[in-house]
């Protein structure tokens, strides 16, 4: 069978392309306004501008409850369940966690004129360094015990360019005012939000922030969240549809645009729609030539380094994998979607299984994002023969799994589309060895594979300890494609400590964007970003807090919530008690 290569297609951004002309004048007058407060932006100092990210965080844990309870509400899940825990937690906690770090650069940039990240800094294969990110602190330490991140830069910058173009924008803040356009996207609470942060704090500009219509129920409370920069006039928020969006887009007074969504939505908004937008496409010949940054989805890869595992191991890891897939009802960019196993490896079924038997045990949830059923039958007509896991009736979706997709069939829909539904595949590469199935897999995951924003291996400490696998694992990192790489912890986290840059490697072209261009996150302002790398325990005792197996999440999360909000040492037992309790 033959499929397009690409992401899912976003609902919200198709249809009627016709803006009234009082809803024009509408908008009109709020870009304008936001253009006129482009300079009087520039002007807010680094301190001025900390002070302001203290009141988003404030304000964002005052409407927080309200906030997750209409979160949850939409998508048909119990507030004190597990899931309303990891909706909490990333919904609305991953927006204070990006707050408080661009705060802390924001008060560095007032006293010491940059941004202090705590190193160490590397030396790396590919004339390549790397800086430490994570733990940035001693409650790091504690909250993110036996992990580590870092961010590896292009190659050809050392230490000191690092040094000297980091936040070049604050010692030229009047050249790169201008007013950008958020097009938000609609299946996670935060990324319109955070997205919007990025821009005024890290890029300098103003920002009109469109919700997608997925997700719009929320922007009363985005509103309250942000207030301080709303009522400031650098933030203006939206709802609309796919006529909006594109109005916004053509603006002549909108100078950028940064969209999270598909690749079909990017082409959309560049090349146009139907024949005519393909035809554009394939000349290179686009409707909009200003700058955009995107970030577009992913086939995402687990790969699974072979050892020998423990029976304890392999039921963690099933955990790991199994809450990687049902998080968020498993429509999100950074959902795995090829499970890529060595096919000599002799636990592969018996780790398949702990996987399928740990899903089979998760309640399936409501299938909310629009489009849902008709991607997964696509995948279903594809291979009739994938394992259905749970209750998949009354809108909810079975969590599916499609065992031994053919790795040479290249163009297999798992390995070229982003399912973007409760479903992932697992494919087995044949190899000599394991150092060989490392390698075979890099290649694999870098050629075949469609993507490039973000991906995890697993291996064993035996296994990592081997003088033959080991080094080649290390290689795999340098030479994996992708803008985030998680080492034995899911690559989720690099989106998650907002310290990391979160977005596709480097170097699509317009006219094939796959996962996208350019970078959020990044609270440390760096300038070259090439990927981020964070690493984890095999195994934590006891398990994350943010497993979808832990019972207690919802109180975890916001004891957690609490403490990102006010770190302080008398909080910091409860918290810890609580995550024990888990």
């Amino acid at each position: 069978m033959t499929v397009t290569r690409g992401a899912h297609v976003v609902a919200g951004m198709q249809g009627p392309d016709v803006v009234d002309r009082a809803d024009r004048e509408s908008l009109d007058a709020m870009v304008a306004a936001l253009d006129d407060h482009a300079t009087a932006w520039a002007r807010v100092g680094a301190g001025a501008r900390a002070a302001l990210l203290a009141r988003v965080v404030h304000d964002t844990l005052d409407v927080a409850e309200e906030w997750n309870a209409a979160a949850c509400v939409a998508k048909g899940y119990e507030v004190e369940s597990p899931e309303g825990g990891e909706e909490l937690f990333s919904g609305v906690g991953t927006l204070v966690t990006l707050a408080q770090a661009l705060r802390r650069s924001m008060e560095d940039l007032a006293t010491v004129g940059r941004p202090r990240y705590p190193g160490p800094v590397r030396h790396r294969p590919g004339n390549r360094v790397s800086i430490g990110v994570l733990p940035a602190n001693v409650f790091d330490r504690v909250l993110y015990a036996g992990v580590s991140a870092e961010v590896w830069m292009e190659p050809g910058v050392d230490e000191s360019t690092v040094r000297a173009t980091q936040a070049a924008l604050y010692r030229h803040p009047f050249e790169q005012a201008g007013v950008a356009l958020v097009l938000g996207a609609g299946n996670v609470a935060s990324l319109g939000p955070r997205d919007a942060l990025h821009k005024l704090f890290v890029e300098g500009k103003v920002v009109m922030l469109k919700a997608n219509p997925v997700n719009d129920y929320l922007v009363p409370y985005w509103e309250r969240a942000l207030s301080a920069l709303v009522e400031g006039g650098f933030l203006t928020i939206v709802r609309g549809g796919a006529a909006v969006g594109s109005y916004l887009a053509g603006h002549e007074r909108i100078d950028e645009i940064h969209v999270t969504g598909s690749d079909k939505t990017y082409d959309a908004i560049v090349f146009g729609s139907g024949e005519t937008g393909s035809s554009r496409k394939a000349q290179d010949q686009p409707v909009i030539d200003k700058p955009i940054s995107c970030e577009l989805g992913n086939v995402s890869p687990v790969v699974v380094v072979p050892g020998e595992w423990s029976r304890r191991e392999i039921e963690y890891q099933a955990r790991h994998v199994a809450t990687m897939l049902v998080n968020n009802a498993g429509f999100n960019c950074l959902t795995p979607r090829v499970i890529v196993t060595d096919a000599r490896w002799r636990q592969r079924g018996e780790f398949l299984d702990a996987l399928e038997s740990v899903l089979a045990s998760i309640p399936t949830r409501r299938a909310y994002y629009p489009g849902a059923a008709d991607r997964r039958a696509m995948f279903l007509a594809a291979h009739p023969d994938a394992h259905e896991l749970g209750d998949g009736g009354e809108g909810r979706m079975a969590w599916t799994i499609v065992r031994d997709v053919d790795p040479t069939v290249v163009d297999d829909v798992c390995l070229n589309v982003e399912a973007f539904c409760a479903l992932a595949s697992e494919t087995a590469l044949d190899a000599a060895d394991p150092a060989d199935f490392v390698a075979r897999a890099v290649t694999f995951c870098n050629e075949v594979v469609w993507g490039s924003l973000s991906m995890t291996l697993l291996a064993d400490p035996r296994t990592m300890a081997d003088p033959h696998v080991g080094p080649a694992i290390e290689r795999a990192v340098a030479d994996l494609r992708y803008g985030s790489i998680g080492v034995n912890i899911w690559h989720a986290l690099s989106f998650v400590v907002a310290t990391t840059s979160w977005g596709a490697y480097p170097g699509h072209e317009r006219t094939d964007i796959q996962s996208g261009r350019g970078v959020v996150g990044n609270a440390f302002l760096f300038a070259q970003p090439q990927k981020s790398v964070v690493r984890g325990p095999f195994v934590s005792r006891p398990d994350p807090a943010w497993f979808a197996t832990n019972a207690r999440a919802a109180g975890v999360m916001r004891a957690l919530l609490a403490f990102e909000a006010a770190p302080s040492w008398w909080r910091l037992p409860g918290l810890v008690a609580a995550a024990l309790r888990g």
